[in-house]
């Protein structure tokens, strides 16, 4: 295994889980969120509110399609999933693990909606959103794992064990 590539839902957990992820199968770790902050120097939320959603996914599909790193963790932005050049390299560079948390949870989780820097139309719900992505996420995904527990250790652990990973 190359990459260990996280993508899901906001508030599904990939940056936190992907650290522990890191630590357990002895890789580095990397958020392209990070990535995309550092290439136009603002947060994501700046970026979507001053630069809109359209510039946004155009940025991270071009970030995401040029990340080229081995043994890594790369936990990946909600919306990844919306650019295809992104979606074949991390797909080519690593497994895929689709973060499944259910709508419920995620509202549970999320409590910063607006400085989180979420791609979505000023008049679509987070629930319209969860509907749009789910696909998306089936469909790039080479393994799910369902991750509603609170407890972060059981998440990285049922991770883990779909990878193939011993803990």
């Amino acid at each position: 295994m190359k990459n260990i590539v996280l993508i899901g839902m906001p508030g599904s957990g990939k940056s936190t889980l992907g650290v522990l992820l890191a630590k357990i199968a002895g890789f580095s770790f990397l958020d392209s969120d990070l990535l995309i902050q550092s290439k136009v120097c603002k947060k994501l939320y700046r970026i979507l509110d001053e630069d809109g959603a359209d510039y946004f996914k155009a940025v991270e599909n071009e970030v995401n399609s040029q990340i080229d790193v081995t043994s890594t963790v790369i936990a990946t932005g909600g919306s990844v999933v919306y650019g295809n050049d992104a979606m074949e390299n991390l797909k080519k560079i690593g497994t895929v693990v689709y973060i499944k948390v259910s709508l419920n949870e995620l509202l549970k989780r999320i409590d910063n909606m607006a400085t989180r820097g979420i791609v979505k139309s000023p008049d679509e719900t987070f629930k319209d959103l969860y509907a749009e992505r789910t696909g998306l996420y089936e469909k790039y995904a080479d393994i799910t794992v369902p991750c509603e527990d609170s407890d972060l250790n059981i998440n990285v652990q049922k991770i883990a064990t779909a990878l193939g990973l011993s803990l």
